[in-house]
């Protein structure tokens, strides 16, 4: 039964991409020209490269932030069953908590949470 649902949303999640993809090529405005190779289409030329090295620390931080956002998204769920479940859910939840409390530990030892 689980697998035929799986097939099913699969297939069409399948099916409405490609369908979207073909009408977006049917009937979208076609206008090719260089000013739509420029980037942002701005028609203003670029000066030096468009590829410029960004600080590593930004990466850090975004990722840390959606460790703890997807976290805060995944504790909203539990927080509404957690009676249905009994202690057992509150150990789960606790070494989730726990795992996330020793990557934060683990991050700001290493410096990843310092502006430099």
């Amino acid at each position: 039964m689980y697998f035929t649902l799986f097939v099913t949303v699969l297939l069409t999640a399948v099916f409405l991409v490609i369908a979207a993809y073909a009408i977006a090529k049917l009937i979208g405005p076609r206008s090719y020209n260089q000013v739509k190779g420029e980037p942002y289409e701005s028609g203003i030329p670029t000066r030096g490269s468009s590829w410029l090295p960004v600080h590593i620390g930004y990466y850090l931080f975004a990722i840390l932030f959606l460790m703890f956002d997807i976290e805060t998204v995944l504790l909203y769920p539990w927080a509404v069953v957690v009676k249905q479940f009994g202690p057992m859910a509150l150990v789960s939840i606790g070494f989730f908590l726990l795992v996330l409390v020793f990557g934060l530990a683990y991050a700001w030892r290493k410096g990843a949470l310092e502006w430099k």
